[in-house]
C-alpha cells in the first residue's frame, strides 16, 4: 500500500476534492470476470458486455477489471435497499469505556461519540436493527436508546 508521500500534490488535491464532493453510497460487489458471468448466464461475452454498458449508463452498476458494483439505484430497483438507522445511546458515565468497547464489536457502519445529552450515535443498516438493539440494551451501563429510521436521503 502506498503512503501519501508517493502521491503528487495534484493527486492529493484530487483525492481531497473527491472526498469533499463525494457522497457515500452502498455497493454490492460481484468479483467475477465477464467471461465467467457470460458462461454462467448462458450468453456470449459480447451480449453480456452490451447489457453491462446499458446498466452502467443508467447508473445501476460500476465496472472494473474483475468486479461489478451494484449501486444504491440498483438496490432500490430490486427492493433490496433496507435503509439506514441512527440509534442514539445514553450511557452511565462510569461505564462508558466498557460500553464503547462492546459496541465497537457489533455489526454496525459507524459509531459517533458526541457531546451533549447523548453519548453515542450509532449508524447501522435497518435489517440489523433488532439484533443491534438487543445487544446494546443488554449492555451494563446503557441507560437509554432512541432509534431514528432514515426515510429518504435528500
Amino acid at each position: 500500500m502506498e503512503d501519501k508521500g508517493t502521491l503528487t500534490p495534484r493527486q492529493m488535491k484530487l483525492l481531497k476534492k473527491f472526498y469533499e464532493e463525494g457522497k457515500t453510497i452502498e455497493v454490492h460487489t460481484v468479483e467475477k470476470t465477464q467471461d465467467e458471468l457470460a458462461e454462467e448466464l448462458g450468453i456470449t461475452r459480447q451480449a453480456l458486455s452490451n447489457h453491462l454498458k446499458v446498466l452502467k449508463e443508467r447508473g445501476y452498476i460500476r465496472t472494473g477489471r474483475g468486479f461489478i458494483d451494484l449501486t444504491d439505484k440498483a438496490l432500490d430497483l430490486l427492493g433490496e435497499k433496507k435503509g439506514d438507522v441512527f440509534v442514539f445511546v445514553r450511557i452511565e458515565p462510569t461505564k462508558r469505556k466498557n460500553v464503547y468497547e462492546a459496541i465497537k464489536k457489533l455489526n454496525i457502519k459507524k459509531i459517533y461519540r458526541i457531546t451533549g445529552d447523548i453519548d453515542l450515535i450509532i449508524e447501522a443498516d435497518k435489517k440489523m436493527l433488532d439484533e443491534i438493539l438487543e445487544e446494546i440494551s443488554s449492555l451494563d451501563g446503557v441507560k437509554e436508546t432512541i432509534t431514528h429510521i432514515v426515510l429518504e436521503v435528500l
